[in-house]
């Protein structure tokens, strides 16, 4: 039975919302993954869309619109009818930090757009090529950068991502200085730290993992709170000195703003319902990718103010601007 607070909440909302929302959905419903390809937000879409499918009974079509550190993407599903057929898989990147990155972005993150649900927590973990590039340790790391400041670069997935943010934070706090080289997607950057054209990285640890164990690239340490059973020969952050040093991402859907609510519990629950599936849960667990379980969109919606007035003030004191 409906309870006083859902019938009044149906109540305020429009007949033609109404009427939307009790057939929706009723034909695919897109998803737009602001980045390129083979990258842990198409993973982890690629992974769940199935099922959400099967849930909801209308196919997840996955679109790629990178560029602008996933703000593309993102401006295009706030800009898109409120309608429940266009929704963005937007990250930390996506909110908190291009809130604080951008001089001009072209939508607010806590207006704009309507928190839906997250899906994944990302911990990162640094590396570095080795490709003519004898770096195997932080201490080296340091020492090498402060004997040729400016002469070595960093990759990323694109201007404003976790990745970009994380490295320039690193060398701040390290008192370092490099280039930031953004590409279009994770898929780009890993290529470029593979041959030696970039020298270092941060990004998600499974991904980094084959390039660790073929010996094509290093990771020196992860930032969570243990090491990663999958890696166990990597260090914590903490380990090697550095307990304050943030670094971490989460992805989560999110519709545009005027949502109906109705759509908006919907698709919650089945993206709950999804991370819930054991064979999603399994892959998950090798991705070292938490599921972010039991989330309300109203939980949802705060955290993301958080994270906003988290990482907005961090952004500014790392330097990095883009006008």
């Amino acid at each position: 039975m409906l309870g006083r607070r859902t019938l009044l909440a149906v109540a305020a909302l429009p007949l033609p919302a109404l009427a939307q929302s009790a057939a929706w959905p009723n034909r695919p419903i897109r998803i737009v993954v602001p980045f390129a390809t083979g990258g842990g937000t198409d993973i982890t879409m690629r992974l769940l869309a199935p099922k959400m499918a099967e849930i909801l009974g209308q196919p997840l079509v996955i679109e790629n619109r990178p560029g602008g550190g996933s703000t593309v993407g993102t401006d295009f599903v706030a800009k898109s009818p409120p309608d429940g057929y266009s929704f963005v898989l937007a990250t930390l990147s996506s909110t908190g930090i291009a809130a604080g990155l951008y001089a001009n972005l072209p939508y607010d993150p806590a207006k704009d757009l309507t928190a839906v649900a997250p899906t994944v927590f990302i911990p990162v973990s640094f590396a570095v090529t080795t490709r003519g590039w004898p770096v195997r340790t932080l201490h080296d790391f340091t020492a090498t950068l402060k004997a040729n400041p400016g002469r070595f670069s960093y990759g990323s997935s694109g201007i404003g991502t976790t990745g970009h943010l994380a490295t320039a934070n690193l060398l701040r706090h390290l008192g370092l200085q490099a280039e930031h080289v953004p590409y279009r997607g994770g898929g780009a950057s890993f290529a470029a730290l593979v041959a030696g054209e970039t020298q270092f990285t941060h990004d998600i640890p499974s991904l980094l993992k084959g390039f660790h164990e073929a010996g094509t690239a290093r990771v020196l340490f992860v930032v969570q709170p243990q090491r990663w059973s999958q890696l166990p020969d990597v260090p914590t952050a903490t380990e090697l000195g550095l307990p304050d040093y943030k670094a971490y991402s989460w992805y989560g859907l999110f519709g545009p703003a005027g949502l109906p609510r109705a759509i908006t519990d919907r698709l919650a629950a089945a993206t709950d319902q999804a991370l819930g599936d054991p064979a999603i849960q399994a892959r998950l667990e090798e991705l070292n990718t938490p599921p972010m379980r039991g989330w309300t969109p109203d939980r949802f919606a705060s955290y993301v103010r958080e994270e906003i007035d988290t990482w907005v003030p961090l952004v500014k004191a790392s330097g990095a601007r883009v006008e």
